[in-house]
């Protein structure tokens, strides 16, 4: 787990490439990730402006000072910082792009599902492209930050993550749930950002051409 690899740095902020299967809180673990950070980048401490779920891998950003803290963390609230994930399925999705919106209710286990009603929805915007018979990459790009969003969308296409132990079927022999944080883009004072990062991990996305199926067709960030 450590050293973690570091994407991006700026003055005021790190974007790491979190790894799939680390908490972004402390959890059980000794040492939580914030303070592996801090001890990596010499610095008293890091704040922790957003999440990632334990199963997600991809671009996580931490502030440096508590300034820019505050202000990355409204960014976030305005949905102000565009971000791009990619999921693996097995399963053919109900259409192929779109808009998926629905309210999101809690029920058991943790689990959350999407509802019919619309009074505070989650807002997913997706594509999806055949990489090979029976796996499909989805290309997600959520416009609320809901708990377990894309997980619950990706369910409600009839597409369920590969690996996802939760919203998918049980399949041990998968290597890791396959969502990964590919994207941000934002401004900060004045400049614009704009971050990349393919998955390094899971025997799937190394398997087919993420550059390739990525640059075959242009999308709407």
């Amino acid at each position: 787990m450590f050293p973690l690899t570091i994407i991006y740095q700026h003055v005021d902020f790190v974007v790491i490439d979190k790894p799939y299967g680390i908490s972004v809180h402390r959890d059980q673990e000794e040492i939580g990730l914030t303070t592996l950070i801090a001890h990596q980048l010499n610095v008293p401490r890091v704040w922790l402006v957003h999440r990632l779920d334990k199963v997600t891998s991809g671009l996580l950003i931490l502030a440096l000072n508590a300034q820019a803290a505050q202000t990355l963390s409204q960014l976030f609230a305005q949905h102000s910082i565009q971000k791009t994930y990619l999921a693996l399925s097995s399963d053919k999705p109900k259409k192929k792009q779109g808009l998926i919106i629905g309210d999101m209710d809690r029920t058991r286990r943790g689990m959350w599902k999407l509802c019919s009603t619309k009074s505070n929805p989650a807002i997913t915007r997706f594509y999806s492209i055949s990489c090979e018979p029976h796996l499909r990459l989805f290309i997600l790009q959520p416009k609320t930050g809901k708990t377990h969003q894309l997980r619950v969308a990706m369910k409600s296409l009839g597409s369920p993550i590969l690996g996802d132990q939760l919203y998918g079927r049980n399949s041990p022999e998968i290597d890791r749930t396959y969502l990964h944080a590919y994207r941000l883009q934002f401004y900060y004072q004045g400049q614009h950002i704009d971050i990349q990062c393919l998955p390094t991990s899971g025997q799937l996305f190394n398997r087919v051409n993420l550059t390739y199926l990525l640059a075959a067709r242009s999308f709407d960030y």
